[in-house]
């Protein structure tokens, strides 16, 4: 699995930045795990023929001092589809952006 890695966060940090993807997130399918959605806009071609496979989102999962954002977009309708694909990089950048940004909102350093 690709992902963005960022680790060596503060144990005393890590309730913050819970907190704030926690309001942010989609979807909080179990304690750690965190769906981003994805914005319309950034749709892949054959996530926009996909409409009803959707929302499209990313996953962020939080451990004790570590965030990973997995580059895979995945839809909440189907576990398989050929609308199920890597980022294409302008998705990429933006959820990097994101979660960097988010991370800086709250203070934190890493």
């Amino acid at each position: 699995m690709r992902s963005y890695f960022i680790q060596e966060i503060s144990p005393a940090d890590m309730p913050k930045l819970l907190e704030a993807l926690s309001s942010k997130a989609y979807k909080i399918p179990i304690k750690g795990l965190f769906w981003i959605t994805l914005p319309r806009h950034l749709h892949s071609g054959k996530q926009l023929e996909h409409v009803k496979c959707g929302p499209y989102y990313m996953a962020v999962e939080a451990g004790d001092d570590w965030l990973k954002l997995e580059l895979l977009v995945r839809c909440e309708q189907k576990i398989r589809c050929e609308c199920i694909a890597y980022a294409t990089a302008e998705q990429r950048q933006y959820m990097m952006e994101y979660l960097d940004q988010l991370i800086r909102n709250q203070d934190v350093r890493v």
